[in-house]
């Protein structure tokens, strides 16, 4: 080597010793930052282990149950998320303990496949409702979610129903069984509820997915509750976040009708410090849950705490690809950093500064930790050069004759070992010991993706001139895709099994009459009940099986309470095991059956009966105080000639239940009708008068429908007269 390089090396490495002595400064300042933190944390949790849980015990799932269901109302918006909302409909209707509640799916105009996606599982669960936004897409988060608070808003006025809480959620996330019960409980008390979010573990190789793993699992595990309790203030997280009434209204009152701000690319992150300013209440709410049953479904591993585990919270993938994760963190540091210093500027309080700047820090934390990085891989190429090349030239070490780094370099260290403690701690007691261990190498793998992220949101800013200026880069998501194969229409298929013809068809479909065109079919004898329920059956995918309304076992129908019974329009019919069968002449929707089986405390089942059977078996077991004479000797009479199937058949096809007649005529859309009968009860009122009450329906409504249904009922006293 000559004596020019040599010189060169030598001012280099002097350079690097006042690097070195540099960013260890920083990192030092940085890492007393979050060693506050940790000392909060731990301080806190110890006095609250004496204070509070040495005289109380942890509150669990029991006093949820106490609380009467609120209406809420779940925000969804979606842009090309085919397959992603039926999934996440089919989870919740089948896993959440809560029966009161609406989907909303924001939807694009210029988006038909997601469009298609959402009308379908609209047909699969009534409570699944499709926004379709005013302008095309992709607009901002914010904006599309406006859309749908005024599609609810419409929904409450026609449903005269007020939601108590407007919750957040993406399409691909999987949601806690109790989530919906824990903000229940909650509200209206609390204007803000976060719960923790968790990301799913990608495989030991995945870093980019599982650097979102440590950090999720350190920040809502310990860092969040940390400045709930110091501020008051909590941070949204887009999703598992829930809005009281009092809260939107606040904030529709300061947008002038428009709640999000549509030019932000982190509205929730936002909306967290304008509830605060209002003097509204926030919570992080970290509730775990005593029986797994309950708790989401986790695979157990050494290390795992119970009540970190089966904590209420949200989890959804994350993206596992390099640049899908790079965009996504650059979408939060504009939102967040360059949006968040615009908007919301500083607080006169120094606790909110002080969190408003670890917010806002990473522009500059991020590249300080990618430059000691590099500087350790530089140290780390020049040690390797002199093991392997014994004879190199050899420079002294820049840690010799610095005392100050040499100072900085062992406390830097200490703080580096408790980071990694804390980082591994608080995903080992949710994940297990194995992701505890993986997130020691995942942290330098983190650094450099939130660098980077760091770079391209510095771009966008710059290039845009504006920080609000920046589109919304939306990420693409991730779940096991629901498949939605179209239906072949009733009529098509009947065509086709040779039952009717198209003529027929079209004279069933053009008459003046408005019914169901199966009923219609069965009332003009071109098919029979079985035959229709057969078909059905195939079109929806369901099990279907003949019934007898007058040959069910009692044992079966003391099983099923009569508020039940006519609440659902369903009868028990067999046994399976501990399984309740139970019989209905229309789907009964997933949300419902959760609902019947929390109720009877037991698994429960649902099929198709042919038309009008389960009609005469709830007006046969379970009469009602309004039940007319003419109706009770009509069923004796049936009861007597149970066994002529000829009879049975023709009474039933002009048996239909007022809410059926009501949703057929279109009287009341069966959206609204599936909402309002959450709260009915046929022990205390009518339905024609519980309907009047609510101010769904007129009195003259009321009264056209109870005459048509009067005249499929003499149509049928006729013909029980004519045998009797």
């Amino acid at each position: 080597m000559s004596l020019f390089w040599v010189d060169v090396l030598t001012y280099v490495l002097y350079g690097l010793k006042w690097l070195a002595i540099i960013l260890a400064t920083l990192m030092f300042i940085l890492g007393l930052d979050d060693l506050f933190i940790d000392i909060v944390y731990w301080v806190r949790k110890l006095v609250r282990s004496f204070r509070v849980y040495g005289k109380h015990e942890h509150a669990d799932e029991k006093r949820l149950f106490e609380v009467q269901e609120k209406p809420l109302a779940i925000m969804v918006p979606a842009w090309n998320e085919v397959g992603v909302v039926g999934e996440m409909a089919r989870l919740a209707a089948s896993t959440l303990d809560y029966e009161n509640y609406q989907i909303f799916v924001g939807t694009y105009p210029n988006d038909p496949q997601t469009q298609a996606d959402v009308d379908a599982v609209c047909l699969h669960y009534p409570n699944v409702h499709k926004v379709v936004c005013a302008r095309p897409g992709p607009t901002s988060k914010a904006d599309c979610l406006n859309n749908v608070i005024d599609a609810i808003l419409r929904f409450e006025r026609d449903a005269r129903i007020e939601f108590a809480g407007f919750i957040l959620h993406d399409a691909e996330d999987v949601i806690s069984p109790m989530e919906l019960r824990l903000f229940n409980y909650l509200l209206p008390a609390k204007d803000m509820i976060q719960i923790p979010v968790y990301p799913f573990a990608p495989e030991w190789r995945g870093f980019t997915a599982g650097h979102y793993v440590d950090e999720f699992a350190e920040n809502h595990g310990k860092d969040v509750i940390v400045r709930e309790a110091l501020t008051g203030q909590v941070p949204s997280a887009g999703v598992g976040t829930c809005f009281s009434r009092r809260a939107i209204g606040a904030l529709l009152e300061d947008g002038d009708g428009i709640a999000f701000d549509v030019q932000s690319l982190t509205e929730d992150y936002d909306i967290g410090f304008r509830l605060k300013q209002k003097g509204m209440k926030c919570i992080f709410a970290r509730y775990s849950i005593s029986d797994p049953e309950l708790a989401l479904e986790r695979v157990w591993a050494p290390g795992m705490s119970k009540a970190f585990a089966q904590v209420i919270c949200v989890r959804e993938h994350f993206p596992r690809d390099w640049q899908h994760a790079i965009r996504q963190k650059s979408r939060w540091i504009v939102g967040i950093v360059f949006q968040g210093t615009s908007n919301l500027g500083w607080s006169r309080k120094g606790a909110l500064n002080y969190f408003l700047w670890r917010d806002r820090r990473g522009l500059f934390a991020y590249l300080l930790s990618f430059l000691v990085n590099l500087l350790l891989l530089v140290l780390l190429s020049m040690w390797l050069t002199t093991w392997f090349f014994p004879e190199a030239w050899r420079f002294p070490s820049i840690l010799e004759g610095s005392e100050l780094l040499t100072t900085l370099l062992w406390l830097n260290g200490f703080l580096l070992l408790n980071r990694l403690f804390q980082r591994g701690w608080f995903v080992t007691r949710y994940y297990g010991i194995f992701e505890g261990l993986l997130s020691a190498p995942r942290m330098m793998w983190s650094n450099f993706v939130n660098f980077f992220a760091n770079i391209r949101a510095l771009r966008q800013v710059l290039e845009m001139g504006d920080s609000r200026r920046v589109a919304w880069d939306k990420t693409t998501h991730e779940f096991p895709a629901l498949a939605a194969p179209a239906r072949t229409p009733l009529g098509r298929r009947l065509i086709d099994k040779g039952l009717i013809t198209e003529d027929q068809l079209q004279a069933a479909i053009t008459t003046p009459e408005r019914r169901r065109l199966g009923r219609e079919l069965l009332v003009r004898g071109l098919i029979s009940s079985e035959q229709l329920v057969e078909t059905l059956a195939e079109q929806l995918d369901l099990p279907w099986a003949p019934l007898d309304p007058f040959n069910i076992d009692p044992h079966l129908i003391a099983q099923l309470p009569r508020k039940i019974a006519m609440h659902y329009g369903v009868l028990p019919v067999e046994e399976h095991g501990h399984t309740l069968v139970l019989a209905s002449e229309s789907p009964v929707s997933q949300v419902s059956l959760g609902a019947i089986a929390r109720h009877l405390k037991r698994p429960v089942s649902c099929r198709l009966a042919p038309q009008g059977r389960v009609t005469l078996g709830l007006r046969y077991h379970y009469p009602s105080p309004w039940q007319k004479e003419e109706t009770r000797q009509m069923l004796q009479v049936l009861e007597r000639h149970k066994d002529d199937a000829a009879l049975i058949e023709r009474v039933s096809r002009h048996q239909v239940l007022l809410g059926t007649l009501l949703q057929t005529r279109g009287m009341v859309p069966t959206t609204l009708f599936n909402q309002v009968m959450i709260d009915f009860d046929p022990e205390q009122v009518s339905l024609g008068d519980y309907l009047i009450e609510r101010g769904i329906i007129t009195e003259q409504v009321l009264k056209e429908a109870l005459a048509e249904q009067a005249t499929e009922q003499q149509a049928a006293y006729s013909i029980v007269r004519e045998v009797a």
